[in-house]
């Protein structure tokens, strides 16, 4: 590629930049005041994309159309981070990470049914900018002058925030309440005014680069989680709570972008490497590079955690089951496991897809719940023994070592994923897993001669005594029924109760003798290779596999299910599979914005049983003083 096809690359990757730092900055704001991790932000930036072209189509594109489209795109999304803060965040400051994710990916599917409803399915073409419509020839290249003004528009919101947070009294109350809020109080400043500021201010920046993105991009549905996932990239990359940290992150990325489109396919030592396509996935590779370099990002350093106490109905995640809740949760097991069985063929695939997904969710358990570490990439394992499985049985190798293949598969990528990840935690863990599972998913969707690329591959059949609806799913539930007894016997062995002293008091597991890095490294492995295992068993299901099941959506499921069951409850992935499958089954065919009523259960359940349905089961009226 000519120097001057690589500049115009490179103004194409700034253009870009800006818009993420748009985005990433807003999600840096709310996550170093408040500690949300906020995953319904992408869904905000969707919205300014649908706001601004909805303003332009009525006034039918005049020349301020666009920026009325964008002020308007900015009002929404200030007035919606208000309602976000007040409807809901605010009852989940002192919950756990991974319930505020569970409860603002509810707000992710509510947000897309709305925009179905108002919006339409089509997507929305984006106008051309009056007076920035035109290019600007440099002599040896030409670049579009819209590129040209959305690069330069990152560098100005980043000096107005760096003015606006260090030369301001709103920007000393900010940085305040995100060292330590509780002293922020006592001092006079309203902790909850200042969250309420953050939000709308957050959303307002995402909005804004929503409507600025659409003359570059169209608006679309599916929109929402790619834009969330490229923001953390950038706010973890740059440091969680670092404003110039997530510009030069957006930069760097933007850079090795534009290098990537300019170095072409390149040949070396006999093997060729196709440098565009690694674009899909460059910012991914960035990130992973510089958390294994560096574990804070960076700009980065140990951030504070909020002085709040926790309500007693907050703390609920924590407690623990009572003997009879138990007895109840295993008839309620043996109903979800036995009842397909007595059911029509439908029923019992329908069926085989719960415990697919039961043995799924039960290995994130043990990282979640008794190693307490958070992975967003779970399905890279699923995935990776789902593909090894297939790729066994077309080869003519026989069921059991299909099987065997997809166990040693998951557990491979486990192990390696997890010697860089177990000196992590928090956010950054969750991301460099993150990580690891898109350039897993990139790798899939582009290498045609093994994967199929993203057409996937076809034909993956059980062999004929295991053909039928009944026989595979007495198989899934003889083998899911089996690892799952497996799993509740690794978290109540030594070993288990090993992770559960290193998840509790690090130091103290330490100072006895415990090696807390190799016990966190087995149970990724552990983890992985029942992943495998149900990703092999999904593989024969389907009867085809495609890259999908490597992506985001998909550890995303995983991740609300443990959630719904119960993050600590034994038979919480099963309960948490069977509620979550059933659901989408039943309003996926009967309600039109099924994602929306699935998203206020998943909501409603988080405030009302913070353990899930291990807590609703344990749940108990309180009986009030006289």
């Amino acid at each position: 590629m000519t120097a001057s096809a690589v500049v115009s690359q490179l103004a194409n990757g700034l253009a870009s930049a800006s818009a993420l730092f748009l985005v990433a900055a807003g999600l840096t704001l709310i996550f170093g005041v408040t500690r949300v991790v906020n995953f319904a932000h992408g869904s905000l930036a969707m919205l300014g994309a649908y706001v601004a072209a909805s303003v332009v189509a009525s006034q039918s594109g005049g020349s301020a159309s666009f920026w009325l489209g964008a002020l308007a795109a900015v009002a929404v999304g200030a007035l919606l981070g208000i309602v976000l803060e007040r409807g809901l965040v605010a009852r989940l400051y002192a919950a756990p990470e991974m319930l505020q994710l569970t409860a603002t990916f509810g707000v992710v599917l509510i947000v897309r049914d709305v925009a179905l409803a108002l919006f339409g399915a089509e997507d929305r073409l984006g106008p051309r900018v009056p007076g920035l419509s035109g290019s600007v020839d440099f002599g040896a290249f030409v670049i579009p002058q819209y590129d040209l003004a959305l690069a330069a528009v990152g560098p100005v919101v980043l000096v107005m925030l760096t003015l606006v947070t260090t030369r301001t009294r709103f920007g000393v109350v900010v940085r305040a309440c995100a060292e330590n809020r509780t002293l922020a109080a006592a001092l006079g400043i309203d902790p909850v005014r200042v969250n309420v500021a953050v939000f709308a201010l957050g959303g307002a920046l995402a909005t804004l680069a929503g409507a600025l993105a659409l003359p570059r991009a169209p608006a679309t549905l599916s929109m929402d989680l790619p834009i969330v996932a490229d923001a953390f990239v950038v706010t973890v990359m740059g440091g969680l709570g670092s404003i110039p940290g997530a510009f030069v992150a957006a930069l760097a990325i933007a850079i090795v972008k534009a290098l990537c489109i300019g170095a072409g396919r390149v040949e070396w030592a006999g093997v060729a490497i196709d440098f565009p396509k690694l674009t899909l996935v460059a910012e991914f590779v960035v990130m992973a590079a510089v958390l294994v370099a560096r574990p804070q990002g960076l700009f980065g350093r140990v951030a504070a955690v909020p002085a709040t106490t926790p309500l007693p109905e907050q703390r609920a995640w924590q407690l623990p089951l009572g003997r009879r809740d138990s007895w109840l949760a295993l008839a309620l097991c043996a109903i979800i496991a036995i009842g397909p069985a007595l059911g029509d063929e439908y029923a019992r695939v329908l069926g085989t897809e719960i415990l697919i997904a039961a043995l799924f969710a039960a290995s994130l358990q043990l990282l979640l719940g008794t190693g307490g570490m958070t992975s967003f990439g779970h399905a890279a394992h699923f995935g990776i023994g789902a593909y090894a499985g297939a790729l066994a049985a077309k080869a003519g190798w026989g069921f059991a070592a299909a099987l065997g293949s997809g166990i040693v598969a998951g557990a491979a990528s486990a192990a390696l994923i997890g010697a860089l990840a177990v000196r992590l935690s928090g956010v950054y863990l969750a991301m460099l897993t993150l990580a690891f599972a898109e350039i897993a998913w990139s790798i899939a969707w582009q290498w045609d001669s093994v994967t199929g690329g993203s057409n996937g591959l076809i034909g993956v059949w059980p062999p004929a005594p295991l053909a039928s609806a009944t026989a595979y799913y007495a198989l899934t539930a003889t083998i899911a029924v089996a690892a799952l007894a497996a799993l509740v016997a690794l978290a109540r062995s030594p070993w288990g109760f090993a992770l559960r002293a290193a998840r509790d008091a690090e130091m103290r597991a330490a100072a006895v003798g415990i090696d807390v890095t190799r016990t966190r490294w087995l149970a990724f492995v552990a983890a992985g290779a029942f992943a495998g295992l149900a990703g092999v068993l999904f593989a024969f299901s389907k009867g085809s596999l495609s890259p999908e099941t490597l992506a985001i959506p998909k550890s995303v499921d995983a991740i609300v299910m443990v959630l719904l069951g119960g993050l600590n409850a034994w038979f919480g992935p099963l309960a948490g599979a069977a509620a979550y499958t059933w659901l989408q089954d039943l309003l996926a065919r009967s309600f039109p914005y099924w994602r929306a009523a699935l998203g206020v259960f998943i909501i409603a359940l988080v405030i009302a049983f913070p353990a899930g349905i291990a807590g609703a089961l344990r749940w108990r009226p309180r009986a009030r003083n006289a």
